[in-house]
């Protein structure tokens, strides 16, 4: 334990990573995307007093689970909401990515359902990344509505998101994570299923339970105390001319709009036992998905969030607020999953964990016009004094991940 015990964004002052998997306690298990609250405690990964972090205790019950009984569970569920009549039954979103491709897939040609696939598009589509959503489309045979925001709506957002937040992905986050409860209940689909369960990365929500329903989700009723890129809904009104009809698009459905419609949001991996790796095989057979052709910088793999090419600054900003970049992540999951040791997933840590997103990052700086320069100057107003610190010009983690 550090003696330096000032936090920014609420973190915990003891960092501790868990003795099983590569992830510390410093990780959001939720973010305040909407709520202002100064001096606010984040809501972190629990890491028990044996030193296992919740998210590796799922993954140690999971082969204890009865997954024939719950496969049992989604046939029951299924039965209850297909349609015979050429109506759809599900909403399914993504954007072609592996996962949604494995729901969507499973849901139509196993289970029999009719899913309508709903996407909020990427903000920087790469070209490998467009091409897996037309083959989701095309080849997996799939109808979808795609919602694109305002782009100058967007443009201004995302910026104020990293610039306030050091968040590139808040826009894309709350767009995706809305959008398919709204077009549910806008054409009277009574199913949602998401993919993984969020108790996959130690997340305190309940399996089968949608977070759009959690009570700390703010709805379209708390308007004054709602903030988008750390700017409150008046001042964006005021200062950047954004009316109420721009920013609706990034906000969720009020949950009483979606408790009228009879919207009911699931986990497809509560019902069937979720392996990404497994769901990139079967994209890959079934939907022709294309892996990146080059190895995704911050990390060792080529295949995980690579359909926006802010995904990588995306990482990049989590290293420098929680000290834990894209190779933690992918390292901590695949351990779960026991295809790689922990000792494996440390040496990946350590070689590639904050290597700086460089193939992509003119695109985005010219995208949000900003200066490269004063984007590193923000990176280091980020940096947690109890997470960094400076040795000359080089800054450097005060706690790292051990074998």
């Amino acid at each position: 334990m550090s003696d330096v015990t000032e936090t920014y964004f609420g973190l915990p002052a003891d960092v501790r990573f868990c003795k099983r998997c590569v992830m510390s306690n410093q990780r959001p298990s939720s973010y305040p995307e909407f709520k202002h609250t100064p001096n606010r405690k984040t809501p972190t990964l629990h890491i028990g007093e044996d030193g296992i972090c919740d998210a590796c205790r799922y993954a140690e019950n999971k082969p204890h689970i009865d997954w024939e009984q719950r496969e049992r569970e989604l046939h029951q569920l299924l039965d209850r909401f297909r349609r015979e009549d050429g109506g759809y039954d599900c909403v399914v979103p993504g954007s072609g990515g592996k996962d949604s491709v494995y729901a969507a897939h499973l849901l139509k040609y196993k289970y029999g359902m009719h899913p309508l696939t709903v996407t909020w598009p990427p903000t920087l589509y790469t070209d490998y990344g467009y091409q897996n959503y037309r083959n989701w489309l095309e080849i997996g045979g799939f109808d979808n509505i795609t919602f694109k925001p305002s782009g100058r709506v967007h443009k201004i957002l995302t910026k104020l998101s990293i610039t306030n937040l050091l968040h590139p992905f808040q826009t894309f986050i709350l767009g995706q994570k809305n959008l398919a409860p709204k077009i549910a209940a806008h054409y009277n689909i009574p199913l949602v299923f998401y993919g993984e369960p969020e108790a996959e990365y130690g997340n305190p929500i309940a399996e089968t339970q949608s977070s759009l329903r959690d009570k700390s989700y703010y709805t379209m009723q708390n308007l004054a105390e709602i903030y988008l890129g750390g700017v409150a809904i008046p001042e964006l009104k005021a200062q950047y001319g954004l009316s109420l009809n721009d920013l609706a698009a990034y906000l969720p459905a009020d949950y009483r709009l979606l408790d009228q419609a009879s919207i009911d949001v699931r986990y497809l991996g509560y019902y069937i036992k979720w392996t990404p790796q497994e769901a990139y095989y079967y994209a890959v057979e079934h939907t022709d998905f294309q892996a990146r052709p080059f190895r995704s910088e911050g990390t060792y793999s080529k295949y995980n969030s690579i359909d926006d090419k802010i995904d990588d600054l995306h990482y990049y900003t989590t290293y420098i607020k929680f000290g834990l970049g894209r190779a933690s992540y992918d390292a901590a999951q695949e351990i779960r999953n026991n295809h790689l040791s922990r000792e494996e997933g440390v040496a990946l840590v350590r070689r590639f964990d904050g290597e700086f997103p460089a193939h992509y990052f003119r695109d985005v700086m010219e995208y949000i016009d900003m200066d490269p320069e004063a984007f590193m100057a923000l990176c280091d107003s980020f940096r947690s004094p109890h997470l960094w610190e400076k040795a000359g010009d080089t800054w450097k983690l005060r706690h790292m991940v051990q074998d």
